[in-house]
């Protein structure tokens, strides 16, 4: 599993580029050196999960860079679908996770998110887990983007 997170806030009009070429350099390019390090140890059994998210289906004003990266990890899980067959290679992206220390602190918009699912709830920590270990081990899921968030992107 690879995950890497900078909750990036980059307006086209207030663009900061580093900031940018950090945030990809974070997990296009983050993910990709971590693969190519590791290969030589990868078997045919091994599987991988990369971590995106949902700014990918839900952009938000400062949300350019995210967004962007985001979808680009779907393009990476693809690549590397096609370059480690026959490992297998997913990326998951979840909502907003209520019980995560990132968002557990911030009640009103976890009331605000929770209204917007059409479950009522949001995911948990221990989903998201659940659906790591799914795409880990199943091994007839492959190149699969996986949304956890109640169907928060469907709105």
């Amino acid at each position: 599993m690879l995950a890497a997170i900078d909750r990036d806030q980059n307006t086209v009009a207030d663009y900061d580029i580093d900031k940018a070429l950090y945030l990809a350099t974070l997990k296009l390019v983050g993910y990709t050196e971590v693969v190519h390090r590791l290969l030589p140890w990868f078997d045919e059994e091994t599987s991988l999960v990369l971590f995106g998210g949902m700014a990918k289906e839900r952009p938000y004003v400062g949300s350019t860079t995210v967004s962007t990266v985001n979808g680009g990890v779907v393009g990476l899980t693809r690549s590397l679908v096609e370059e480690l067959k026959p490992r297998r290679v997913n990326s998951i992206h979840p909502g907003v996770v209520g019980d995560s220390p990132y968002w557990s602190e911030k009640p009103a918009a976890i009331a605000k998110y929770t209204s917007e699912t059409p479950t009522g709830r949001l995911a948990s920590m221990s989903e998201i887990a659940g659906a790591v270990v799914f795409l880990l081990e199943n091994r007839s899921v492959n190149g699969v983007e996986l949304i956890v968030d109640g169907g928060w992107h469907c709105r």
